[in-house]
């Protein structure tokens, strides 16, 4: 009876004791966790970004382009070649466009120097336009009554520099002269003349109809004429006389 009390009573082990409790505590090893790596930044690399700032700044300091010029708009001008007697106009209800001899375009803002009585009578000039900016830029008509037909085209240039001290002395000091002789659709013959001088540049047409020679001169000195050529050579080449009983040319063009 003895021996059985006391194996019932022994008390236990420490060890053994905490031994099992600690394996019945613990819960049963899962699975290992796989670890989340984090995506990748949307955000670009801080070098992209300062690249980027870099020239939309330049864009923004750059200057907008210059708006290009557009080309100048030209008037008709409707001359009539009237005699000194007959100037400041024919009176009544004539009107310069029914009456005109010849015509030339003007450019758009140039202006009309008014010709005097005495001018007309002495070196033939009827009309004058110039550049209010450089008023040497400038384009004019002179006649001559009593010519019935154009002179040999030499001789021609030189009787005009006779009337004109200022054409005179540019041909004086011309670098080059050319001379070119044309005919209209009309059957109408002009004399060409280019005059490329040390300061000036000047395009001359001469022609005879109604018994009058006429000399149109366009004439600019040098600096405005490197900025102005295109548009000097249209006005050389826009005058033309108008035969008797022709209709008259369109106001505009």
């Amino acid at each position: 009876m003895f021996p059985s009390l006391l194996l019932s009573r022994a008390p236990s082990s420490p060890l053994l004791a905490a031994a099992s409790t600690s394996t019945a505590a613990s819960p049963p090893a899962g699975p290992p966790q796989a670890l989340r790596v984090p995506p990748p930044s949307k955000k670009p690399p801080l070098a992209t970004a300062l690249v980027a700032a870099a020239a939309a700044g330049l864009l923004l300091l750059s200057p907008a382009p210059a708006p290009s010029r557009a080309d100048p708009e030209f008037t008709v001008y409707y001359g009539t070649a009237a005699s000194a007697a007959n100037y400041g106009g024919y009176g009544g209800n004539a009107s310069k466009k029914d009456t005109a001899e010849y015509v030339y375009d003007v450019p758009e803002g140039w202006k009309e120097r008014l010709v005097s009585k005495v001018e007309k009578g002495t070196n033939g000039t009827d009309s004058e336009f110039f550049n209010p900016r450089k008023r040497s830029e400038k384009e004019y008509l002179t006649f001559l009554p009593g010519i019935r037909a154009l002179a040999p085209l030499g001789a021609v240039l030189d009787n005009l520099a006779l009337s004109d001290v200022g054409l005179l002395d540019q041909i004086a000091s011309a670098d080059d002269v050319t001379s070119a002789e044309r005919t209209d659709g009309a059957g109408q013959v002009y004399y060409e003349y280019e005059v490329t001088g040390a300061g000036a540049h000047s395009l001359i047409s001469v022609t005879c109809a109604r018994n009058k020679l006429y000399a149109h001169f366009v004439t600019a000195p040098n600096a405005e004429w490197g900025r102005d050529e295109a548009v000097l050579r249209r006005l050389h080449q826009s005058f033309r006389t108008i035969q008797p009983g022709a209709p008259p040319p369109a106001t505009e063009s």
